[in-house]
């Protein structure tokens, strides 16, 4: 039976509440005016924390890969993630930094911002927010770090799980589209593959499929074996033999026939490129599939 958890003593309804977590420890929130030639030397923190570019750029790096940031840019970097920045001479460079944690809990932040992606580091750049909602609440979070009490203290954690949330949400609309797009290309690969398998008997040619999909010929034949395995010629050589060995088996045809109904007119040709894809002529196929049993 299921337990009523409202009924319960807090202490005893925590086993079963394994998927909440606590909101965000938060150890530095503020705005920094760097100064002429200011740079961040090498460094690893045993925290999150947000970099969000105000005014002015940097040169940002995180675990060697380089930023240029630019205003709007926010970037992302977690526990143990060697980084550094430099500014750019006679540019200014303002930024909002945060700075947090979430204590003991192992909280599932690449679920939240990386989608769950097994062995993948966390992103970097999380996009542009120059005159987004983001920006407001990234200042209204310094703004209330800094002031006591509890109101302010809350108020700050709530703001900074409201803009974890609103990147995973921006993350994943743009992994909708970039979804979408992928599908679009898959569709255009499975017409390729249907247009081959119409006309098996008479084959294809190479612009007949730039034609049908807009891509050049290298890339269709680049996506086609990214997907399928194969290029699109090795498939329509691969269906004519199964479409081969099929009617081998079904049809009563002459083996002169099948090779004509497979887009062979040549029958010593055919069974040239049968016996080289398969190691056996139709007939050594058909036999296999035909001996007698042994008694036992």
């Amino acid at each position: 039976m299921d337990k009523k958890l409202y009924t319960l003593a807090p202490s005893e309804t925590m086993d079963d509440l394994q998927l909440f977590f606590f909101p965000p420890y938060i150890t530095l929130a503020h705005m920094f005016h760097a100064p002429e030639g200011w740079a961040l030397r090498s460094r690893v923190l045993k925290q999150f924390q947000l970099q969000y570019v105000l005014e002015g750029d940097a040169e940002y790096e995180i675990e060697g890969l380089r930023y240029r940031t630019l205003k709007g840019d926010l970037l992302f970097h977690g526990p143990g993630e060697v980084h550094q920045v430099d500014t750019v001479g006679g540019k200014p460079y303002v930024c909002i930094s945060i700075v947090f944690h979430f204590g003991e809990t192992a909280y599932p932040i690449r679920e939240l911002i990386g989608f769950g992606l097994n062995g993948a580091k966390l992103p970097h750049h999380m996009g542009n927010y120059s005159e987004h909602p983001i920006e407001n609440r990234l200042s209204e979070l310094v703004h209330h770090y800094r002031q006591p009490g509890l109101y302010h203290q809350q108020r700050s954690q709530q703001l900074l799980m409201d803009i974890l949330l609103s990147l995973a949400e921006s993350r994943r609309k743009r992994s909708e589209v970039s979804v979408t797009k992928e599908a679009s290309g898959t569709g255009k690969l499975i017409l390729i593959r249907n247009y081959i398998d119409a006309h098996l008997k008479e084959g294809f040619r190479h612009e007949q499929l730039e034609e049908l999909t807009g891509w050049s010929r290298n890339y269709v034949i680049a996506q086609f074996k990214q997907t399928f395995g194969m290029s699109p010629v090795q498939y329509l050589v691969w269906i004519r033999l199964e479409k081969a060995k099929q009617l081998a088996l079904q049809s009563g045809l002459s083996f002169g026939q099948i090779a004509v109904e497979v887009g062979y007119s040549d029958i010593h040709a055919f069974s040239k490129i049968f016996k080289r894809k398969t190691g056996m002529s139709l007939s050594q196929f058909v036999a296999t599939l035909y001996r007698d049993t042994p008694d036992r």
